[in-house]
């Protein structure tokens, strides 16, 4: 990241620094379930019911409260309303893994996963104030520790419950990266507090002003939303290009949660190694951490995404097919190319910060493309599942994720012709 707000090397390190550490915690409590989830149900006496809706709690749970996200960011304000969903967070996590029961375990599992579902809206509006002209590099890291984020969990929560003897500590331990994050806004915000005290006798702002973004003594930037222009604009959610948005971004999402959910089953249905199948997975997600990294910076590079939805789409249609026709043939490279394929995650994140010009302007539009999103989302593991079910078999599900694709270029096209939603 080139330059903070206030031109100056510490501030650009503590911001980016407060962002990766955010980011890191916005998938925890989904990933690190699963791993312990037989270990779980068994200690509870949870339903497989109770643990399909603990599964699908996640996609919903984002959606709802990313529907919410920005009208909590004009109310208390976009840092502080991410300092609130890491307490959230933090504390679900640590009190989850003390759920003596089934309703317990689901009900706070809730306050993580709303916590999750503000940071996922509101870090893209911090983005945009913080690295105005820095979006995708910025974004290339946040969505890079959201991978990160999402793969240590699952890689690393067996270990520590057989660390401390149980599946309750395995969970728990997610909850300090929550805690560690708030060490670096807890500066931040001490530091601007600090930075706004007025000298004794100096004037103090016009009625009305918004606070510049950065002091020359290099202060760090609040996330403001600033007065209304004169001439207002439409509101986001009646833009056909930010509908079509929230549509590339739910299409991926349910893409990526089928991938989660049934990827090693259907390698494993037609023959490959239960160890291998799951490994394959693994694949699949760590490819996101490059492709996370350089796709936001390149995709910036140009007002026109569109080439990147084409090729996107390309790549994800040869991995379906491929796992279609020969799954058990090269199944590495099906893994490979559709791990390449859900790069349109990052690609739709960095949208957000390219097709809004304010803070407002892109909280407004992350909430609806995320929360939206999701929602869609949710529905997809549910019904591939149902589909096998019905058929029998994969060709029929794998058909279906095809055809989706065909939707999920219209609105990616739409989404990425040049021009914003809140200007």
């Amino acid at each position: 990241m080139s330059r903070s707000p206030a031109g100056a090397t510490a501030p650009t390190l503590l911001l980016g620094a407060t962002l990766v550490l955010t980011a890191l915690n916005l998938r925890a409590a989904v990933t690190s379930v699963g791993p312990v989830l037989r270990e779980l149900q068994l200690d509870l006496g949870m339903s497989a019911t109770l643990a399909g809706v603990l599964t699908t709690l996640p996609a919903l749970c984002f959606g709802a409260f990313g529907l919410l996200a920005s009208r909590l960011g004009r109310r208390i304000g976009t840092e502080t309303a991410l300092i609130v969903a890491l307490l959230a967070i933090g504390a679900g996590l640590a009190i989850r893994a003390l759920a003596p029961s089934p309703a317990w375990l689901l009900l706070v599992s809730l306050f993580a996963l709303a916590g999750i579902g503000i940071g996922n809206v509101l870090v893209p509006v911090v983005i945009k104030a913080w690295f105005p002209h820095d979006v995708g590099r910025a974004t290339g890291w946040y969505s890079m520790a959201i991978s990160v984020g999402t793969a240590l969990p699952a890689a690393l929560t067996v270990p520590a419950a057989q660390l401390v003897g149980s599946w309750r500590g395995g969970l728990g331990v997610w909850a300090l990266p929550a805690l560690l994050a708030l060490v670096p806004w807890w500066y931040l915000t001490r530091s601007r507090r600090v930075a706004r005290a007025p000298e004794p006798g100096a004037p103090s702002a016009p009625p009305g002003a918004s606070p510049s973004p950065a002091g020359d003594d290099g202060a760090v930037a609040t996330t403001t939303w600033g007065p209304r222009p004169p001439t207002e604009p439409r509101p986001v959610h009646r833009q056909l290009k930010a509908w079509a948005l929230a549509g590339f971004f739910g299409l991926q999402s349910l893409e990526a949660y089928t991938a989660m959910g049934w990827l090693p089953t259907i390698l494993q249905d037609a023959g490959v190694a239960p160890a291998r199948a799951g490994t394959l997975l693994g694949v699949t997600m760590v490819i996101g951490a490059p492709i996370s990294l350089l796709l936001p910076v390149l995709a910036a590079r140009s007002n026109d995404q569109r080439p990147w939805v084409y090729g996107l789409i390309v790549v994800s249609a040869t991995a379906y097919v491929g796992l279609m026709i020969a799954p058990a043939t090269v199944p590495l490279l099906w893994a490979v190319l559709l791990g390449i394929g859900l790069g349109a995650f990052p690609l739709a994140l960095v949208l957000i910060g390219l097709r809004a010009v304010t803070p407002g302007g892109t909280a407004a539009l992350s909430s609806l493309t995320q929360g939206a999103g999701y929602l869609l989302a949710a529905a997809g593991p549910v019904t591939i599942g149902a589909l096998h079910d019905r058929t029998g078999g994969w060709t029929a599900p794998l058909i279906a994720l095809l055809v989706l694709l065909v939707p999920k270029l219209l609105v990616g096209l739409l989404a990425a012709r040049p021009g914003v939603v809140d200007a």
